[in-house]
């Protein structure tokens, strides 16, 4: 929007000029969406408290400590985020390009399949919400439509393509298979940062540490000289998404002013769905799935105990894990939830260095 503005009154001023540059305007979509809920913030808090007189329901088979520590909490901070992140991408994007909207869809509508979902537990005061099918299917619909869309506007053999990292120049072309493996990819993405969202901090410095990587990437993508070089996806138009990246991250560095433990508010299913869905369409508009598995590999991790434990106990009867999901393992352990989110971010950022060298390792 500003950049339309500035190019439109044609302003000749030099400072003025800088915002062109792709890298500044993720910088200032960083800065503005971190501002927003840094100033916001308090009176958002209090409004969504205002509604929820037991805040988030907490589950009754978790850890008992929780029972103690967390109740009371109010969660949909989502919507906090969400409003920075949309506020500082319609500021600083250039619209000309196609393969915004797209992925602000998913992120919306996502939010907003989270937001009836954590507006059904705080009104029933349980840790169920609306069921899992109905919140599935809806998911996938809106993946379905986002299909179409970025068909419309993008080669849709490209779409189709399946990029394997350390290889270069060798693509699988999915065909039809590609509509289900992008529903698995984004679908699976927002519900393996929800099922990570369990502990003060754990999902959002992840999530923070994969939009950069992704910033990065996406920049790297947009850039025809630098994507010919690294073997990588050119996606014209790809580098405006490190706008987008650079928002989540500001969002996410408010939020955990927050959200830091003892956390005033959590980000709930409205913010843990939006910006787990995002990061899964980001990657596959600029061809990096796998990558995202590997940069993303809590959350896979996450989402990865619980289906096993699952699948094991209706196998043999038997539990891998004392607790699903994976850091409700180590909490039964008797870790401390410090150090269980330290070193999940820990481990995080060293998975985000691994997926940033396989673009060179090729």
């Amino acid at each position: 929007m500003i950049l339309e503005l500035i190019n439109y009154i044609d302003i000749n001023i030099s400072l003025l000029n800088l915002i062109n540059y792709l890298t500044v305007r993720a910088g200032l979509a960083l800065f503005t969406s971190f501002a927003l809920i840094l100033f916001f913030g308090p009176a958002l808090i209090n409004y969504i408290s205002s509604f929820q007189e037991d805040g988030q329901p907490i589950r009754d088979d978790g850890p008992q400590s929780h029972l103690i520590a967390k109740k009371g909490t109010p969660t949909m901070g989502g919507i906090i985020i969400l409003i920075s992140i949309t506020i500082s991408v319609l500021m600083w994007s250039d619209f000309n390009t196609d393969v915004m909207l797209p992925i602000l869809f998913i992120m919306l509508s996502f939010g907003f399949i989270g937001f009836i979902d954590d507006y059904s537990k705080v009104t029933k005061n349980s840790s169920n919400g609306i069921s899992g099918r109905i919140r599935l299917l809806l998911q996938a619909l809106s993946v379905g439509i986002f299909i179409y869309w970025t068909s419309m506007l993008l080669n849709i053999e490209d779409l189709n393509l399946l990029t394997l990292p350390l290889v270069k120049d060798v693509f699988i072309n999915l065909g039809y298979f590609s509509i289900p493996f992008i529903i698995i990819v984004i679908v699976g993405s927002a519900n393996a940062v929800n099922l990570t969202d369990g502990l003060d901090g754990l999902a959002i410095v992840p999530v923070m540490i994969v939009a950069a990587t992704f910033a990065i990437i996406c920049y790297l993508a947009g850039n025809i000289i630098f994507s010919d070089y690294l073997h990588i996806n050119y996606v014209p138009g790809a580098g405006e998404l490190a706008i987008l990246c650079g928002a989540i991250i500001g969002a996410s560095l408010g939020f955990l002013w927050y959200n830091a433990p003892p956390a005033m508010v959590f980000m709930g299913d409205t913010g843990s769905l939006a910006l787990g869905g995002t990061l899964g369409a980001i990657s596959v508009i600029i061809k990096q799935e796998l990558v995202l598995a590997i940069v993303g590999g809590i959350f896979v991790a996450e989402a990865l105990s619980v289906i096993l434990q699952v699948g094991s106990f209706k196998l043999t009867g038997k539990r891998i894990f004392r607790m699903a999901p994976l850091h409700h393992h180590f909490e039964h352990k008797g870790w401390p939830e410090s150090q269980i989110v330290i070193r999940f971010w820990i481990i995080a950022l060293i998975l985000a260095l691994i997926g940033l060298a396989t673009l060179k390792i090729r």
